[in-house]
């Protein structure tokens, strides 16, 4: 037998040489991929395959197709990386988390001028995705029993929504079985309007949803119009169709930097609201929010009650376990940052994207498409003379690390295709200066011209300076 100084040394011994590079039978030694293998490895080998592999993922920050938060405070990743082993649903034992998710509830029903004699209600979500498909249930079901109480027939509900529409309600329509009514986009014009809205819907109309924030073009679907709409018809058949506001990416960006707009429960017809924390609420991935008008908006019918985590809770999710993380990141930047602090980060971000669209328009190499967009993201065309797409140029830039998300909008406006940039609260002027220069670059580089005539691309110095 072995003392103990043996083993020691044996262990030490084995430390060291596994500690070179990938200890060399690891780093040639083939790994499954479809079965756990037979025996395990030191857990710095471990880290330092997967590591290795995910150096072929682009770069958080030069993500500019994403709409989702890559950046947070030392302080807030200190609070989520104390809290990662606390799952939310467990309110018995953590029940401080739970009492944090009300207050920020509260935050957001007031931020989105929740009537104040109303009870408004609201739940945190994995995303928006969820909060989407858990707002339009609540209608489906609101709908539903309002028939049963009429006495008519409750099979046949529909949904109406413009095809710009995250994919979400399209999932939310085929999962719960609801006839999709999908507004085409126009050709010249990429939102849904008040008149197509009339010819979609009818009495067994459960919701009319209304995006702020397109993702194809970052435009807003006129609520003003549909919620007028909206009164006149309920007024005159005796219907409750309500609007369900789908401001994933916008609903922070408008209340901070443009609390005079109107597009949320100030409308009568706006009974949900839901929204991305992870976009522009400046939280790590993954936490929604769905808000409630006045919890009469939420049915009681799909309401669950539980008592196996130690005492009776109730849940309205479709998603039982999840991370407290993102509820906690919410409530550090609401005490962070307070009103002032958010109007100003968000209206540096708009800023910063008005410049890079005058960048890029300035360059005569392309076509703002959303030229008086109030949102940080900016859609440009090709001029359309050049021997190349945008996917072309999308995959060019990612030689330089930019991801830019390239793509044609839907049905009947499917000949439009464009090139997207998201800015976010990381993306600088100086970021800006250098994203423009890589873009002009890669567009010359793609240019049939440059390569027959062998004229080589710009360099910085030719490009326009910033």
């Amino acid at each position: 037998m072995m003392s103990k100084e043996e083993l020691k040394k044996r262990d030490n011994s084995s430390e060291e040489i596994l500690s070179t590079p990938l200890a060399g039978r690891y780093s040639t030694a083939e790994i499954s991929r479809s079965a756990i293998p037979a025996e395990g490895v030191p857990a710095h080998i471990a880290y330092q395959l997967i590591h290795d592999e995910l150096q072929l993922e682009g770069t958080p920050n030069l993500n500019l197709s994403s709409f989702v938060t890559t950046w947070m405070e030392p302080e807030a990743e200190k609070l989520i990386l104390e809290n990662l082993n606390k799952n939310f649903i467990d309110h018995f034992q953590y029940p401080q988390s739970k009492i944090i998710e009300g207050r920020c509830v509260s935050i957001l029903a007031k931020l989105f001028n929740a009537p104040e004699e109303k009870n408004y209600a609201g739940t945190s979500t994995i995303g928006s995705s969820e909060a989407i498909m858990l707002g339009l249930l609540a209608h489906k079901w609101k709908w539903k029993k309002r028939r049963e109480k009429e006495g008519k027939p409750t099979t046949t509900p529909n949904i109406v929504f413009g095809a710009e529409a995250h994919v979400s309600w399209r999932k939310f329509a085929k999962y719960f079985d609801v006839e999709p009514r999908i507004i085409p986009m126009d050709k010249d014009n990429y939102t849904i309007s008040s008149a197509k809205v009339e010819e979609y819907i009818d009495e067994n109309t459960i919701c009319v949803g209304v995006v702020v924030g397109v993702s194809f073009t970052g435009q807003i679907d006129p609520i003003g119009d549909i919620n007028d709409l909206l009164v006149k018809i309920n007024n005159e058949n005796g219907w409750d169709i309500g609007i369900h506001v789908d401001g994933a990416s916008g609903a922070f960006i408008l209340a901070f930097a443009y609390p005079e707009i109107k597009w949320d429960f100030r409308y009568e017809r706006v009974r949900t609201i839901n929204t991305s924390g992870h976009k522009y609420g400046l939280v790590y991935p993954g936490i929604g929010w769905l808000i409630f008008r006045d919890l009469e908006d939420l049915p009681e019918d799909i309401i669950f009650y539980i008592n196996v985590m130690g005492q009776k809770e109730s849940t309205f999710t479709l998603n039982f376990s999840k991370p407290v993380t993102g509820i906690l990141g919410q409530y550090y930047n609401f005490l962070r940052l307070g009103y002032k602090g958010y109007e100003s980060i968000i209206k540096s971000i708009i800023s910063n994207a008005d410049y890079l669209s005058k960048r890029i328009q300035d360059s005569q190499k392309f076509k703002i498409l959303n030229t008086k967009n109030i949102l940080p993201t900016i859609t440009f065309q090709l001029l359309g003379n050049e021997d190349f797409t945008v996917f072309d140029l999308s995959h060019k830039m990612k030689e330089k690390g930019w991801i830019v998300s390239a793509y044609n909008l839907p049905p009947n406006a499917e000949e439009t295709y464009l090139l997207r940039v998201v800015v976010r609260e990381n993306f600088s002027r100086d970021i800006a200066c250098m994203f423009v220069k890589d873009l002009l670059t890669s567009h010359a580089l793609l240019s049939k011209k440059r390569k027959k005539n062998l004229v080589p691309p710009p360099h910085g110095d030719e490009l326009q300076s910033c």
